[in-house]
């Protein structure tokens, strides 16, 4: 053979120039699959379509700058370089950019935040605490030169005097903001003298509101000890911090009047009440006269109280002497009745009507029979009246 052989690094190496100098940017669209990034931080990835796939590399310099975090199976656009790997000679496209199809990579990195915190339960309602009523300092992150400032100011002082404003100034947009914004959170929270945050700036692009979307301010906001009011460019415009902070303001002037109450707004509360706590006293006044008044009626002087327990002693009394007198008679009749039924028992009634007693004498033993006594003895017969003393003469047996 005539022809001169080339080494297979040699037409790698040719390849490789070929295609470097000929597709020095190109877009292709396809969906992410085989995914990973290593300890390196490159990103490696395969794109494909129904009819091929093309290994990609993008290296840590440019992952870094991502705003959203690509998956398997989503479908993006990248921007990049065409190359050969050389160790295994195989086409690849360096990537310096990646956007995913028909949604802007800020959005999608927003509903990604946005889905992951929510998981976290860093939006729940429950976490969000009042804001103080009266506070007397307030501090404020944001841009020392923007506008939101001067609004806020404007309104602070047209609200309330007398108040103090901590301002921690920050850049609000661009590379770094976000680092610089949750650091300012934390030293207001560490310094410990303000009672409520306003933290946010004026209107923007989304990119220059982006740095209210970082993850690192959300977490500073969900950390923070002291209450926080988001107020991040207009009315429309709508930012993670917004979803985190304890209050939500669609401008940084409405931040300021929801933090401070309109003075006029006190006073007229303060008025309403003193009309309450009026008509509080004054039904416990009323209240407590009638139950003075009723007490008093039912009061009754020491004097009247002793007489009246005099009085009642009295009669008393007079009870227990009818209650005596009605008894010592009741006793006196039933024992008057008992003498008359014993009086009619008595021997000496029997007596009375002609009879005698005889006894035998000494001894007083009654006679019933003449055995009881001996011709010669004593006896004595008691009369109706008197006692006749006689010896016995005679005796004669009852015949049978």
């Amino acid at each position: 053979m005539s022809e001169v052989a080339i080494t297979v690094s040699r037409l790698v190496a040719l390849f490789k120039d070929l295609l470097e100098e000929n597709f020095v940017s190109v877009l292709v669209e396809g969906e992410i699959s085989n995914f990973s990034k290593p300890g390196s931080g490159h990103s490696y990835f395969t794109l494909k379509d129904d009819h091929g796939q093309l290994r990609c590399a993008m290296f840590r310099s440019q992952a870094r700058l991502l705003r959203f975090a690509p998956e398997n199976g989503m479908q993006v656009i990248c921007r990049g370089r065409a190359s050969v790997y050389p160790q295994r000679g195989e086409l690849q496209l360096i990537v310096e950019k990646i956007e995913p199809a028909g949604i802007g990579g800020m959005q999608l990195a927003f509903e990604q935040l946005k889905q992951k915190l929510a998981l976290e339960g860093l939006f729940a309602q429950e976490r969000k605490r009042p804001l103080p009523e009266f506070p007397q300092t307030i501090g404020v992150v944001t841009s020392a030169t923007g506008a939101a400032i001067h609004d806020i100011l404007n309104v602070l002082r047209r609200r309330s005097s007398g108040l103090k404003v901590l301002l921690r100034p920050v850049r609000v947009q661009g590379e770094g903001a976000a680092a610089e914004i949750a650091a300012a959170i934390a030293d207001l929270n560490r310094d410990g003298s303000a009672e409520v945050l306003i933290v946010g700036r004026g209107g923007g692009s989304l990119e220059d509101l982006w740095a209210f979307n970082e993850e690192r301010v959300a977490r500073a906001i969900a950390g923070s000890k002291l209450p926080v009011v988001s107020a991040v460019g207009h009315e429309v415009d709508f930012s993670i911090a917004d979803l985190v902070a304890d209050l939500r303001a669609p401008t940084p002037t409405a931040a300021a009047e929801l933090v401070v109450r309109n003075r006029e707004e006190v006073e007229r509360h303060c008025d309403q009440l003193s009309l309450r706590l009026g008509r509080v006293l004054q039904a416990q006044l009323e209240a407590l006269s009638l139950r003075f008044a009723n007490l008093e009626r039912r009061l009754i002087s020491p004097q009247e109280s002793l007489q009246r327990h005099r009085q009642k002693l009295h009669d008393l009394e007079q009870r227990l002497q009818r209650a005596l007198v009605w008894k010592i008679e009741g006793y006196h009749q039933r024992l008057q009745q008992a003498a008359e039924r014993l009086g009619a028992l008595s021997p000496l009634q029997v007596l009375a009507r002609g009879y005698a007693l005889a006894r035998l004498y000494p001894g007083g033993a009654p006679l019933y029979d003449v055995k009881q006594v001996k011709l010669g003895g004593l006896i004595s017969v008691q009369l109706g009246h008197g006692l006749i003393q006689a010896c016995v003469t005679k005796t004669v047996a009852e015949k049978k």
